[in-house]
């Protein structure tokens, strides 16, 4: 009997294999993705000399499709870049732009996550970012490589709910177009939530009311510290299929779910310790800082409660479900006399993929107040 090949999905073999999908980008310069219509505006250097490298003057309240795109495919890469901040009086435009997605003619959207947390900026802040899936270089070079699928359309939005007009904002989606998808290939999710004071002894909850089969792909978190000592013993709880009391998996601790250890703990040439951050392929802490940019001022103090960044991708070990999931983190500290509740600021972004339809998000980030996604 002969060897039966593994069917080649991903990785650099598939880039030997031949392939009946189309390639295909959207961007300022061909915003519906047409064969041959890319380039085609003039600038003052002539006929498609970078006529249009941007979308320009967004003005707040304003709706942009970013791409709108008919029959099945996949998007395998996007690409944005956008200014953090507009003037001293519009600082957060990285939580005021939202990012949505809709698959296959649906009316509430699949993604649905500020511009910044969904590449692992949050607090309003950029950082580089060195993982498979989302990759920022050097600060606001916002890269994605979740693979995205669609059986029959897809539209990606942006909205902006910043308090001042958005002057240029970049972008490019890398996409094919298929003659058709498998009718089990499950489309991908991400959503977005925040609690600027978590509630003692309750649970935060990253991810519920999510039902159907799927597989939980990755957390970000991003962390404001209200109170002093070490925050990080909670455990990331997660509920599977009818788990109720207690879940199927949990961690240890919250920096041991973010792949560290021992309060990410370094030590300076007098011997204190200071936290060290780090960015890898399937974990990383990229973000720490007791100030945030754009908030310098000559009248009042600066200076912030410490801000965090985090994410952990599952994906060469998903998080299968087969009807439903919760995902949830305690908040838990450490001090001299031990283990205490605590209150913390909480936002985060849970990915996953499912089999359609999906349950309408709870927390729509677009009715959320400029002050319930404001930066401490």
């Amino acid at each position: 009997m002969g060897m039966t090949m593994p069917n080649i999905t991903n990785g650099l073999e598939a880039l030997t294999r031949p392939s009946a999908d189309r390639t295909r980008c959207v961007n300022a310069e061909n915003p519906r993705g047409g064969k041959g219509s890319a380039a085609m505006t003039a600038s003052n250097l002539g006929p498609s000399r970078k006529g249009t490298p941007c979308l320009r003057n967004i003005p707040p309240g304003q709706d942009m499709v970013l791409a709108d795109l008919s029959g099945a495919g996949e998007i395998r890469h996007i690409w944005m870049t956008v200014t953090d901040a507009t003037s001293p009086t519009g600082p957060n435009v990285l939580r005021n732009l939202i990012l949505e997605c809709y698959w296959d003619g649906e009316q509430t959207p699949s993604v649905c996550v500020p511009l910044g947390d969904f590449f692992c900026c949050g607090h309003a802040q950029a950082c580089r970012v060195e993982s498979v899936p989302v990759a920022v270089y050097p600060r606001r070079g916002f890269n994605c490589y979740w693979p995205m699928p669609f059986h029959d359309g897809a539209r990606i939005v942006l909205r902006n709910r910043h308090n001042e007009p958005i002057e240029a904002f970049f972008y490019q989606i890398d996409y094919v177009e298929k003659d058709e998808l498998p009718e089990e290939v499950m489309t991908f999710h991400a959503q977005w939530r925040r609690q600027r004071v978590t509630e003692l002894g309750h649970d935060y909850v990253i991810l519920d009311g999510v039902h159907g089969r799927g597989s939980y792909v990755g957390t970000y978190l991003a962390l404001t510290a209200l109170e002093s000592r070490w925050w990080g013993e909670g455990e990331v709880k997660v509920y599977l299929d009818g788990d109720k009391d207690y879940p199927t998996w949990c961690s240890t601790g919250s920096e041991d779910y973010f792949g560290g250890a021992w309060s990410f703990a370094g030590q300076d040439p007098d011997g204190r310790m200071h936290e060290v951050t780090y960015s890898g392929a399937y974990m990383g802490f990229p973000f720490h800082s007791r100030q945030l940019d754009n908030r310098e001022s000559q009248y009042w103090d600066a200076d912030t409660p410490v801000t965090r960044g985090f994410y952990r991708w599952h994906i060469p070990d998903p998080i299968i479900f087969s009807s439903d999931i919760k995902v949830t983190l305690q908040q838990i500290g450490v001090d001299e006399q031990g283990y205490f509740e605590r209150q913390d600021d909480l936002a985060s972004v849970a990915y996953w993929y499912q089999q359609e339809p999906h349950q309408p998000f709870p927390q729509d980030v677009l009715e959320t107040g400029e002050r319930d996604r404001r930066p401490r």
